[in-house]
C-alpha cells in the first residue's frame, strides 16, 4: 500500500490486527494488574490459591477497588468472578443466591465469605497479615475517620442542588480544611504515603490506610473538576504528590479510573451531581468530554521511552479489536454504517493519519467516544488515545452528537451486551 493510499483510506481489519499490541494469558495472570483478568498468581501455584474476588464487570465500584488493590499490593493468588452492578443491569441470580443483598464486593477465604470492604480488609488482614499499620492501630482509625469526613463533605458540596454563590463557597472551604488536614498527615509521615509498606522487592508501596483513601480521592478530583471547576491537584500539592507516586506504581495505573467515566458514572450513584457553571468548570468539562482529558490532572504518568510511545494505542486498537462485532451491532448506525468509520477512527489513531469517515456517522463516532469505560475497556492513556481519535473523525464529518448519556442509570453500558457470544 502506498503512502498516499494509506493517507486517504482506512486500513482494513486484517491491517489493523497486525499493528496491534498482542496480549497474552500470562500477562494477564502474571503481569501488571490489569481489568481483564479472572486470575492473578504473581509467578505462584494456581493449586494454593484460597482467594476469590467477586467484584464489578465495570472495575468501577470504589470498595470493589479498595479490596483489588490490597490483593494487588500484597500479591495474594486470587480469582475474579465479574458481578453487574445494578447501575449498569441486572444483577446475577447465581450472585443473588450467594449474596441476596447484592452487595459488592463479596470476597471468600478458604470458601468462607465475607461482604463489606471494610470487613473483607480485615478478614484478609486476619489471613495474610497487615499491608503498612494494622486496620485498629490508632493511627489507622483516626485517618479512617479523616477519610469518611472527606467524604461527607465532597457529597454535600457535590451533590446539594441550587447551591447559592455563599453555599458554594462555605463548602468549598468546608472541603479544603479537611483536604488540608489530610495533607499535614502526609506531612507528619514524613514521606509520600500515609501509611508506608517495603515490598518484596523492597520498595516502598502505599499501606491499607492509602488504599482506603484512593477510591474517593480519584473520585473527588475528577468530578469536582468536571461540576465545579474546582482543581483540586493544583489546590492541594501535596495531594497533588501522592497522585503523582500512586501513578508511578503500574498496580494503581491497573485500577484507575478516567475523568470522564468517573464524571459521568458518579450521579445515578449518587442520586445526582450539580454544576457550578464557571469559566474554568466550563473549560474542564468540555476538555473531559471531548475527549482531550485534562492532562497531568487525571494522571502525570506517560510512558517514559520511544519503544514505548504507541504502546496506549496498540493496546486501545487490540481492546477495539476484540470487540468490534459488538460495538458495530450497537452503534446507532446499525450493522453495516458504523464499520468503516470505526475503521477510520482507528487508523488514524494507530498512524497519525486523518481519516474521514463516511457521511452523516460523527454522532455514532461521539457514542462510542462517550461509553469508553476506564479502566473496565482499557486504561487511562489508552482511553485518552481512543477517544480522540474518535473525536478528530467525528469532527471531519460534522458536530452531531450521540445519544446523551443518562444520569439515572448506566443500562446504556449494560455488560451482558459483551458478554454474549456473537
Amino acid at each position: 500500500m502506498s503512502s498516499s493510499e494509506i493517507s486517504s483510506k482506512a486500513l482494513s481489519w486484517e491491517e489493523l490486527e497486525k499493528l496491534a499490541y498482542k496480549e497474552t494469558k500470562e500477562e494477564r495472570t502474571n503481569g501488571n494488574t490489569n481489568a481483564h483478568s479472572t486470575l492473578r498468581l504473581f509467578g505462584k501455584s494456581e493449586k494454593n490459591i484460597r482467594v476469590t474476588l467477586y467484584r464489578d464487570h465495570h472495575a468501577w465500584c470504589p470498595y470493589c477497588q479498595k479490596v483489588w488493590l490490597w490483593l494487588e499490593w500484597k500479591q495474594i493468588p486470587y480469582r475474579i468472578k465479574k458481578v453487574t452492578m445494578r447501575c449498569y443491569g441486572k444483577k446475577e441470580d447465581w450472585y443473588l443466591r450467594k449474596v441476596p443483598s447484592g452487595m459488592l464486593p463479596a470476597l471468600e477465604i478458604d470458601k468462607r465469605l465475607f461482604t463489606e470492604s471494610d470487613l473483607i480488609l480485615q478478614a484478609l488482614e486476619d489471613s495474610f497479615g497487615p499491608l503498612g499499620r494494622q486496620l485498629n492501630h490508632p493511627a489507622t482509625t483516626e485517618l479512617r475517620y479523616l477519610e469518611r469526613q472527606l467524604f461527607r463533605s465532597w457529597c454535600q458540596w457535590l451533590c446539594t442542588p441550587s447551591l447559592s454563590l455563599k453555599k458554594e463557597q462555605k463548602y468549598s472551604e468546608a472541603f479544603s480544611v479537611l483536604a488540608n488536614r489530610l495533607e499535614n498527615k502526609l506531612i507528619n509521615n514524613g514521606g509520600p504515603w500515609l501509611d508506608s509498606k517495603q515490598n518484596e522487592q523492597n520498595i516502598d508501596i502505599p499501606g491499607t490506610v492509602d488504599i482506603i483513601f484512593i477510591p474517593f480521592l480519584e473520585r473527588m478530583n475528577a468530578s469536582l473538576a468536571y461540576y465545579k471547576g474546582f482543581n483540586l491537584r493544583e489546590q492541594h500539592p501535596l495531594l497533588d504528590n501522592w497522585f503523582r507516586n500512586l501513578e508511578n506504581h503500574y498496580t494503581y495505573r491497573g485500577t484507575q479510573g478516567d475523568m470522564h467515566t468517573h464524571a459521568h458514572d458518579l450521579p445515578p450513584q449518587m442520586g445526582g451531581c450539580w454544576t457550578s457553571s464557571n469559566t474554568t468548570q466550563q473549560h474542564f468539562s468540555e476538555s473531559i468530554d471531548s475527549g482531550i482529558g485534562l492532562g497531568k490532572m487525571e494522571t502525570s504518568w506517560e510512558p517514559e521511552t520511544n519503544a514505548l510511545k504507541n504502546q496506549p494505542e496498540k493496546i486501545a486498537l487490540m481492546r477495539v479489536i476484540k470487540h468490534k462485532n459488538k460495538l458495530i451491532k450497537l452503534s446507532p448506525l446499525g450493522l453495516h454504517r458504523f464499520d468503516q468509520p470505526l475503521r477510520a477512527a482507528l487508523t488514524s489513531m494507530i498512524l497519525g493519519t486523518s481519516i474521514p469517515p463516511s457521511k452523516g456517522t460523527a454522532h455514532a463516532l461521539r457514542y462510542l467516544r462517550d461509553r469508553i469505560s476506564v479502566p473496565r475497556d482499557m486504561s487511562l492513556l489508552e482511553a485518552r488515545k481512543l477517544r480522540q481519535a474518535l473525536e478528530r473523525t467525528a469532527a471531519m464529518d460534522g458536530p452531531a452528537k450521540g445519544p446523551s448519556i443518562p444520569t439515572k442509570n448506566r443500562l446504556d453500558q449494560n455488560p451482558s451486551n459483551f458478554l454474549e457470544k456473537d
